[in-house]
């Protein structure tokens, strides 16, 4: 049974730092494109970062991009996703995905496999 587990979130002042982590289990995900999501009370869930097969392309909101750096080690099968400069409207669950195509998306709707989500609370 494939799980995800997502880890490294918290509560951090703004302008802080903070790295999620993504381990995978249950079948190996080398070939298979990864992606962080994020979703604020009220709101949709929202594309945050993804990354290929192989870390050679990556892909960014633009609320974050130059903030945040998506990575991954396959031999962990583990994604990361590290936050800085963090601002009080990146407050959200955060959630990592796995698609079962190797090339990066930005649509809820193109992953296949979730994790539970963990929070990141960011104050002013």
């Amino acid at each position: 049974q494939v799980q995800l587990v997502e880890s490294g979130g918290g509560l951090v002042q703004a302008g802080g730092s903070l790295r999620l982590s993504c381990a995978a289990s249950g079948r190996t995900f080398s070939t298979n494109a990864m992606g962080w999501f994020r979703q604020a009370p009220g709101k949709e869930r929202e594309f945050v970062a993804a990354i290929n097969w192989n870390g050679g392309i990556t892909k960014y909101a633009d609320s974050v991009k130059g903030r945040f750096t998506v990575s991954r080690d396959s031999a962990k099968n583990t994604v990361y996703l590290q936050m800085n400069s963090l601002k009080p409207e990146d407050t959200a669950v955060y959630y990592c995905a796995v698609r079962y195509y190797s090339t990066t998306a930005s649509r809820p709707d193109e992953y296949n496999y979730w994790g539970q989500g963990t929070q990141v609370t960011v104050s002013s």
